[in-house]
């Protein structure tokens, strides 16, 4: 099972009962948190991944069924097979980058995320918009790097003329490479706009593999 199918599982309902309540946008927002610390707790996991302690608690119960982690009194690390998940998860969405608010955002907070050699796999980009709005997001905003420039799909203008600090960062900062995609997520609250990224990546991922 790839790595893309194992989050759709985990966020997925496992056992009879209520579906989880959390998202693949939270698994991946977990697998993150539990990597970059040395071992992490319930209580912190929470507070970065942003849900509530019985939410995390079926949350790591999904993770240590897969086989994704280990867990002890020192707290939670990422097992063999969870470092090699997310080296994969890695490999094809990088890591956000706040930006400013601008004539290509949608709220008041914007999380930027870059998608390895996907950009064969966009349309309009309302796929993602969608996807972003489904988790609450005011909405998403698509862009392909393409002969070393940023566009918006479907249109042949340079949207990025009127904002080259834009365009600065984001290329700056997300490195991104010929025919990778960089979604911006938007909403209210920066963490909701970065799950909205995130979703909107994830959801562009699976449509290769749908």
């Amino acid at each position: 099972m790839g790595s893309l199918d194992l989050i759709k599982k985990i966020a997925g309902k496992m056992a009879p009962g209520r579906a989880p309540s959390f998202i693949e946008a939270h698994v991946i927002k977990a697998l993150e948190a539990i990597a970059s610390e040395e071992a992490v707790g319930r209580i912190r996991l929470a507070k970065m991944v942003r849900l509530g302690e019985g939410e995390v608690r079926t949350l790591v119960k999904h993770l240590r069924n897969e086989g994704l982690i280990e867990v002890s009194r020192s707290g939670i690390v990422l097992s063999e097979f969870g470092e090699e998940v997310f080296s994969d998860l890695r490999a094809r969405i990088g890591e956000e980058v706040e930006v400013p608010t601008s004539s290509l955002t949608v709220g008041s907070f914007n999380m930027a995320i870059v998608v390895r050699n996907m950009a064969h796999m966009v349309r309009s980009g309302v796929e993602q918009r969608d996807a972003a709005i489904k988790v609450g997001a005011s909405g998403a905003t698509t862009l392909i790097f393409r002969n070393n420039r940023l566009i918006m799909p479907g249109l042949s203008e340079d949207i990025l003329r009127d904002a080259p600090t834009i365009q600065d960062l984001l290329v700056s900062s997300l490195k991104p490479g010929e025919n990778d995609v960089i979604i911006l997520g938007s909403a209210n609250d920066k963490q909701t706009a970065e799950l909205g990224a995130k979703m909107a990546a994830f959801e562009l991922l699976k449509s290769k593999e749908g």
